[in-house]
């Protein structure tokens, strides 16, 4: 464990936790995929808004924002359990962005299946979730450590390149060379099964 600690706040690499946790490649790329795309109503979703960082990004970009999560941390969050059927109407948001949730849900693809039925006809899906079997990984299991044992205790889903192409196989899903300075976006899957230490997932409704 305190290894990965050490990892995550070290200036140079970007594992998207630690220090990183708003500033990571990952979330950077979400971001511009959403300044570049128009959402459909401009509405959105922000699911599992943390401390609202994100939320306030989107409605700098013109975004009516609805924020939800399992807590308060933030003044405008709506407490729901988003392991649950999401408390919207069908085709309610243009957008659904989600960082960094998907791993602590006991049922992904309910939650999928909940993400495709409250979006408009022409929304997106931004979603960010780690990567559990890149590089460091399989290094560390030679000390008898785990996913499990070095990830936050509340993950309850440990996702490899493969899990996530099982839930949104007809999805784009992005990676980013996170190490020194050279952290550029990367798709191809033997490089993002390896390298990338997050998935970003970019889907239209007709994808999911």
């Amino acid at each position: 464990m305190g290894i990965i600690n050490f990892l995550k706040n070290l200036p140079f690499i970007d594992i998207g936790t630690g220090h990183m946790r708003h500033s990571a490649k990952s979330k950077k790329i979400a971001y511009r995929l959403a300044t570049s795309k128009t959402a459909s109503g401009k509405t959105a979703l922000d699911m599992g808004c943390g401390d609202g960082y994100w939320s306030e990004k989107l409605t700098a970009l013109g975004f009516a924002v609805t924020s939800v999560d399992h807590d308060k941390y933030y003044s405008r969050t709506q407490v729901i359990d988003l392991d649950k059927a999401l408390p919207f109407p069908d085709a309610a948001f243009g957008l659904v962005w989600s960082t960094d949730v998907l791993e602590h849900l006991r049922n992904p693809a309910y939650a999928v299946q909940e993400i495709k039925r409250i979006l408009k006809p022409k929304g997106i899906l931004l979603l960010t979730t780690p990567n559990s079997y890149f590089w460091l990984y399989p290094i560390m299991r030679i000390f008898g450590h785990t996913p499990q044992s070095l990830q936050n205790p509340d993950h309850k889903q440990f996702f490899s390149l493969a899990d996530i192409q099982v839930l949104f196989p007809r999805a784009k899903i992005f990676g980013f060379f996170p190490y020194m300075i050279l952290k550029f976006t990367i798709s191809h899957p033997t490089l993002l099964h390896y390298l990338s230490p997050t998935f970003i997932v970019f889907a239209g409704k007709e994808n999911l």
